[in-house]
């Protein structure tokens, strides 16, 4: 029997975590602007007095290590703040450009990077503040996954199988607002993403296994379903069409799409293919995803060189073998639909996502080797606005390169060893004005 869903109309949670599991650092200097410095715990938005107007607003980046997390300025490599967090922290994108949302200690939490950009008719302000860990939060027994997608943002605890439909928008006046909640029928290590339409994809299953993706619309009504996606792992939003959203999944025997209503099945070689990890674009209908086929593999991880691109228009899948191992880490998308690999050779693989050729080929790291933990530090990376942010733990580095042009133009030292990182710019379209770095003089031609 499928869970009927509730419908909270913006109700505002604001649910505070005991002191001993989080705690601001000092790191940030004054966190007077953050929400959630109200008396009354309300999360009440910043005060102007305590934001800064600037011409132009450059990304911050935010990076998760042990103990916490750490904010820079991506024009300098400046430590602007930093929250101290117990546990593995994880980072989500909120869905407003501005907060992120960190997974730690049985909680769901928003950190303010403090880049706001407000409209007025026809132009924009600008403001910067110090970034901040605030209260609003949310409970999330084994935080799982942080979806936004259109103008909703899921949240999902894999230990209750709980899912929470928030406003992003809300969070910038202090608010966490939610608009809805459900649940599986039974907790999983899953994912729910909000439709256009008002509709919700959600997966079902148990701790122990997983096959069953659902869509209910707007009113809990479901209206398509396959439980034939063993292992469901992995989302990602490709191009939609007239009749709305399309959404891919991995499982253990292929991909699965959902589109005009209904779920197909993408055909894969073998009895086993796993694409659990995707990235897509709202303007593309190509998805890049990871290539695995070993069920049982020697060492119990498999280390893949082909990553898959599938076509979301006619269920179709392209192989592109780039030579050098990657991981679930390694994987993004550039602005036009490039499809973005780091492998283990060192090098940011560019590709043409329809054909699959490469574009460019990046020198960005030594040499390294997929950790056999997860959750330890290896290459990564983050895409904000034609910047690929590339991070080398292992040298403390971080290197941004221009995705269209194939060029590294600034490199910055890392204060930390982060195992995860987000970057934002201040909208939620993820588009910016930088104002240029002591490194690079305006008429050098790089507007990013």
């Amino acid at each position: 029997m499928i869970q009927m869903r509730t419908i909270v109309m913006k109700r505002r949670a604001a649910v505070l975590l005991g002191a001993g599991l989080l705690a601001l650092s000092g790191c940030g200097g004054s966190t007077g602007g953050a929400p959630g410095d109200s008396s009354d715990g309300g999360g009440e938005a910043a005060p102007a007095s305590d934001r800064t107007e600037v011409g132009a607003l450059t990304p911050r980046i935010v990076l998760a290590h042990e103990g916490g997390v750490t904010t820079l300025d991506s024009a300098d490599g400046a430590t602007l703040g930093s929250a101290d967090l117990d546990g593995y922290v994880r980072l989500n994108p909120a869905g407003d450009g501005r907060h992120v949302a960190v997974s730690a200690a049985d909680a769901i939490t928003m950190y303010d990077t403090g880049l706001l950009a407000e409209g007025h008719g026809d132009h924009f302000h600008y403001y910067v503040q110090d970034p901040a860990l605030t209260d609003l939060s949310l409970p999330a027994p084994h935080p799982g996954r942080v979806v936004p997608h259109g103008d909703r943002t899921a949240l999902f605890a894999d230990g209750t199988g709980a899912i929470t439909i928030i406003d992003p928008a809300a969070l910038g006046e202090g608010e966490l607002e939610v608009l809805e909640e459900t649940t599986t029928e039974a907790p999983h290590h899953g994912v729910a993403v909000p439709l256009t339409d008002g509709g919700l994809l959600i997966t079902q299953g148990t701790a122990e296994a997983r096959s069953t993706v659902q869509v209910r619309d707007a009113e809990g009504n479901l209206t398509a379903e396959t439980t034939d996606c063993p292992g469901v792992h992995g989302e990602a939003a490709a191009r939609p069409t007239e009749s709305g959203d399309v959404i891919t999944l991995g499982c253990e025997n292929g991909a699965v799409i959902y589109r005009d209503g209904e779920f197909h099945e993408v055909e894969s070689e073998g009895s086993y293919q796993r694409s659990g990890t995707q990235k897509g674009l709202e303007s593309s209908p190509i998805v890049l995803a990871d290539h695995k086929v070993q069920a049982d593999p020697a060492g119990g991880k498999e280390r893949p060189t082909e990553i898959a691109l599938i076509d979301t228009r006619d269920d179709s899948m392209q192989l592109v073998d780039l030579g050098s191992e990657y991981w679930f880490r390694s994987l993004d998308r550039g602005p036009d639909g490039e499809a973005l690999v780091l492998t283990t050779d060192g090098e940011l693989n560019i590709l043409d996502p329809g054909t699959g050729g490469m574009l460019h080929e990046v020198p960005v790291t030594g040499e390294w080797t997929e950790p056999e933990q997860w959750q330890q530090a290896a290459p990564m990376m983050a895409v904000a606005d034609g910047t690929a942010f590339v991070v080398d733990p292992q040298a403390k580095t971080l290197s941004m390169v221009d995705i269209a042009g194939g060029e590294i133009y600034r490199e910055l030292e890392l204060p930390v060893v982060p195992h995860e990182i987000q970057v934002t710019t201040g909208t939620a379209s993820g588009e910016y004005e930088v104002v240029p770095g002591v490194d690079e003089p305006a008429d050098e031609g790089h507007d990013h």
